[in-house]
C-alpha cells in the first residue's frame, strides 16, 4: 500500500487565489518559555478545501450537509495535463467515467507552486457533462474550478446536481488511476467551506457488505 498525501501545505506566504493579500494566512505564535501556542487567521478557501453550495447560492446548504461517507470511498484520477484552458465535454468523453465515480482532474496545474492566472478550469460544457453522468464529485488541483465565466456557471451546475467541490489538489506525483480517497474536512458549521486534509491509497478497495 502507498499513500500520496494530495493536500496543499498552509503557511504564510503560500499562493492563495488571485494572489490577494486578504486571503493570505497568518500564524501568530506565542510562548512564556515553556508553553508554546499558535493561533491561525485564514480564510475557509485557503489551499486544499472543500466547497459547500453556499458558496455561489444565496440559498444554498452551508458545510455540514455534505455526507462524510461521499468524502471516503473510491476515486479515479484523470490526467487532463495535455488541456492548456480548460477541460470540455470533449475532453472528458474518452474516459470511461460511471455514475456514482468521484472524480480527481489531474492538470498542468499541478507542475506549478504559484497562482497563475490561467489555470486550466472546468468549463460550462464539462460540468454539465460530469453532472449528466452522475459522479459524485469533483476534485481539481485549482484554487478554483472555473476561471471569472460570468454567473460562475460551473459550480451553479455542480451544485444544483449535488456534486461536491474540491479545489486545490496537488496532483504532481500522482499517476491518472483509481485510488482509495480520504478527504477529512474540518468539522466546521455553517460555513460555505472548509479546509481539508486529501489522502489517496493505493491497494484499498471497499469491502462488500
Amino acid at each position: 500500500m502507498k499513500i500520496y498525501d494530495v493536500t496543499g501545505s498552509i503557511f504564510e506566504g503560500m499562493a492563495v487565489y488571485k494572489n490577494k493579500p486578504e486571503k493570505q494566512p497568518k500564524l501568530k505564535t506565542v510562548t512564556n518559555g515553556y508553553v508554546t501556542e499558535s493561533r491561525i487567521d485564514m480564510d475557509v478557501h485557503t489551499g486544499t478545501h472543500i466547497d459547500a453550495p453556499l458558496h455561489m447560492m444565496t440559498d444554498g446548504d452551508t458545510f455540514e450537509s455534505i455526507p462524510l461517507d461521499s468524502l471516503v470511498g473510491m476515486c479515479t484520477v484523470l490526467d487532463l495535463t495535455g488541456v492548456h484552458d480548460r477541460i470540455t465535454k470533449e475532453d472528458l468523453e474518452r474516459f470511461a467515467i460511471r455514475k456514482g465515480d468521484f472524480v480527481l482532474l489531474k492538470t498542468r496545474n499541478s507542475d506549478v507552486d504559484e497562482f497563475r492566472f490561467d489555470f486550466v478550469f472546468l468549463a460550462q460544457d464539462g460540468a454539465e457533462y460530469l453532472a449528466q453522468l452522475g459522479v459524485r464529485g469533483i476534485g481539481i488541483d485549482a484554487l478554483g474550478i472555473e476561471r471569472d465565466q460570468p454567473g460562475h456557471p460551473t459550480h451553479h451546475i455542480l451544485f444544483q446536481h449535488g456534486v461536491i467541490v474540491m479545489e486545490g489538489l496537488r496532483l504532481k506525483e500522482v499517476e491518472a488511476g483509481e485510488y482509495f480517497m480520504v478527504a477529512a474536512p474540518l468539522k466546521i458549521v455553517g460555513t460555505d467551506a472548509a479546509p481539508a486534509r486529501v489522502l489517496l491509497f493505493t491497494g484499498l478497495a471497499p469491502t462488500a457488505s
